[in-house]
C-alpha cells in the first residue's frame, strides 16, 4: 500500500487500536492476540493500528514490538491495513519506523517524542526525519508534547509527500479549525481524543468526520453502531448511545490517571476477551469499578 492508498483508507470508515495481550507474568501473549484480532476483523473496521497508544506502545521493549507487529500482519494480511505505532527520540523512532517497514506494515502512526517540550523547528526536524527514513505513509499524531501549528504542517507537507495524515488529541478548536483551512485535503484528518465518540460530531463540524475507537476492542458492535450514525448523521443514536453508554462510561474512566487504557482492558475481560493486565505504571480498575462497567456494558446487550 503507497501513500496515497492509505490515505485514502484513512478518510473513511472506523479505525481502531487493538489492545495488545500479556500474561500473568506482563508477557506478550501472542496466541490471545492472534484470537482478538481474527474476533475484531469481522466488524468491519478501515484499518487497525498495531502496539498504538491503547496497545501500550509505550511500555514495549523493541524485540517484543516487533513480534507485535509481526503477529499483527501475519494475522490480518490480505483483509486488514495494519498501521503500526512508533515514537521516542529521532533514533528510536526511526528504527519503529523501518521496523515496522520491514515487517510488512502500511504505515505508522508517529507518537509523541517525549516528555520534555519542544520548539516548532526541532519537531519539523523531528518529523520529516522519520518520514525521510521510510517509503510507506507516515500519520502524526498531534498530542502532549507534539503540537504542531499549522504553519509547521505546511512546511512538513511541502517535504515529505508520504506524510499523509493527522491525528489530533488536543482537542483546540481554533488549531484544528486553523489546520483544516491552511492544509486542506493534503491530509486525511482524524479525531484522537481520548473516547472520540463524546467529540465525534464536534470534529465532523470541523471537517474531520474519521475517528479512532478504543471501545471497538469491547463492544464492537456498538462501536460500529455509533459510527454508521455518526457518518448518516442519526444524531437520534449518537445521542442515546452518548447518554446511556458514553456519558457514564467517562465518569468511570476520569476516577483514575491512565484509565483510558485500564478500562477498555477491563472491558475486553468483561466480554469474555481478556488481554490481560495493564503493565506498570498504569494500574487495573478496582473490582467496584469494574462491576459498574459490566453494569453499563449490559445496557447494551449482546456484541
Amino acid at each position: 500500500m503507497n501513500p496515497n492508498e492509505l490515505k485514502l483508507v484513512l478518510e473513511s470508515g472506523l479505525l481502531s487500536f487493538p489492545l495488545t495481550d500479556f500474561d500473568a507474568q506482563l508477557n506478550f501473549n501472542p496466541g490471545p492476540y492472534v484470537e482478538r484480532l481474527e474476533w475484531l476483523m469481522p466488524y468491519g473496521a478501515s484499518a487497525l493500528f498495531a502496539a498504538g497508544g491503547t496497545g501500550e506502545f509505550f511500555s514495549l521493549e523493541p524485540s517484543e514490538y516487533s513480534q507485535v507487529i509481526r503477529t499483527a500482519i501475519e494475522t490480518c494480511r490480505g483483509r486488514m491495513p495494519i498501521i503500526a505505532g512508533a515514537g521516542g527520540g529521532t533514533s528510536l523512532a526511526i528504527k519503529y519506523a523501518q521496523e515496522a517497514e520491514r515487517q510488512g506494515a502500511q504505515g505508522i502512526l508517529l507518537l509523541p517524542h517525549y516528555l520534555t517540550e519542544a520548539s516548532q523547528e526541532g519537531l519539523v526536524t523531528h518529523i520529516d526525519a522519520v518520514c525521510r527514513s521510510v517509503k510507506f505513509g507516515v500519520i502524526v499524531y498531534n498530542r502532549g508534547a507534539c503540537r504542531l501549528t499549522p504553519e509547521s504542517l505546511q512546511i512538513l507537507a511541502d517535504r515529505c509527500p508520504n506524510l499523509v495524515g493527522f491525528k489530533d488529541g488536543i482537542g483546540d478548536i481554533e488549531s484544528m479549525v486553523a489546520i483544516r483551512t491552511k492544509l486542506g485535503d493534503r491530509f486525511a484528518y482524524l479525531g484522537g481524543l481520548p473516547t472520540a465518540e463524546v467529540f465525534a460530531g464536534a470534529y465532523k463540524a470541523m471537517g474531520v468526520p474519521v475517528y479512532s475507537s478504543a471501545v471497538f476492542n469491547f463492544i464492537p458492535r456498538t462501536a460500529i453502531e455509533f459510527y454508521n450514525a455518526h457518518a448518516s448523521g442519526d444524531t437520534e443514536t449518537t445521542n442515546r448511545l452518548i447518554k446511556d453508554f458514553f456519558l457514564p462510561y467517562l465518569d468511570i474512566r476520569n476516577r483514575c490517571q491512565g484509565y483510558a487504557v485500564s478500562i477498555v482492558k477491563a472491558g475486553a475481560t468483561i466480554i469474555g476477551h481478556s488481554a490481560g493486565p495493564v503493565r506498570p505504571p498504569l494500574s487495573d480498575l478496582k473490582p467496584n469499578e469494574v462491576e459498574a462497567l459490566r453494569a453499563l456494558m449490559a445496557r447494551l446487550g449482546p456484541q
